[in-house]
């Protein structure tokens, strides 16, 4: 049983370490040759946890070595563009200037169904209201207006806008983030005084409380636990 658990740890600090280094990117939007790696180091490390007596090497090495193909494919891949193409593949455009390219949509299996559900996801209702849907290589469907079509902003209306800042926590679920703190410029006696001034004693009675570049607070205080 010790063994199991010693060999489940390494295993888990292995994989933790190989998808940290791939990087956000990889964890966040997956390429084709990314999900692969993902796939096939899923399968080589339950190998070692189903099975002792295979040795522990046998599990690492294969996903040391994917890890280093997927490395270098990367970083192949971002100066040479035809690679990139072959490996990765290229945008499809679905519907352009309002019109459903049927071909598009039937060379990558996608549905009327699914692309209406990532309209909807998107605010797009109308199909003639859509200068361009675009199929991006991870799987994502872009969806662009026509500029007549898209919400005005506030400096095309010419409106004044207030720029708050960047609101930043300073207490997390009764954890005061000493850090953000400081990078605020602020004392733990003005965080009491604040604290005071909402009639809270301490931190730990408080869910969440931020502050922005404007000095506007937004304070939550914890709910007691729910009757049922």
């Amino acid at each position: 049983m010790a063994i199991v658990f010693i060999r489940t740890l390494i295993v888990y600090a292995a994989l933790l370490l190989t998808m940290r280094l791939l990087g956000k990117r990889q964890l966040g939007e997956m390429e084709l040759s990314e999900f692969v790696v993902a796939a096939l180091i899923a399968d080589l490390a339950a190998h070692p946890l189903q099975d002792i007596g295979i040795p522990m090497m046998n599990g690492l090495i294969p996903i040391l070595t994917l890890f280093c193909c997927e490395v270098l494919i990367a970083g192949i891949s971002l100066k040479h563009i035809r690679l990139r193409t072959l490996l990765f593949g290229k945008p499809s455009i679905l519907i352009s200037h309002g019109k459903i390219d049927q071909r598009e949509l039937w060379k990558n299996r996608f549905t009327l169904d699914e692309l209406m559900q990532e309209m909807r996801s998107q605010g797009a209702m109308d199909i003639s209201k859509v200068e361009y849907a675009i199929l991006e290589t991870d799987g994502r469907l872009n969806v662009m207006l026509y500029p007549s079509e898209m919400p005005a902003t506030a400096s095309q209306l010419q409106l004044p806008v207030p720029d708050n800042g960047y609101p930043v926590i300073l207490i997390s679920d009764g954890r005061i983030i000493e850090d953000n703190l400081q990078r605020c410029g602020k004392s733990r006696a003005w965080l009491d005084e604040q604290l005071r001034e909402r009639k809270t004693k301490s931190a730990g009675e408080v869910f969440l409380m931020m502050l922005n570049g404007a000095g506007q607070i937004y304070f939550a205080r914890k709910e007691g636990p729910r009757e049922t």
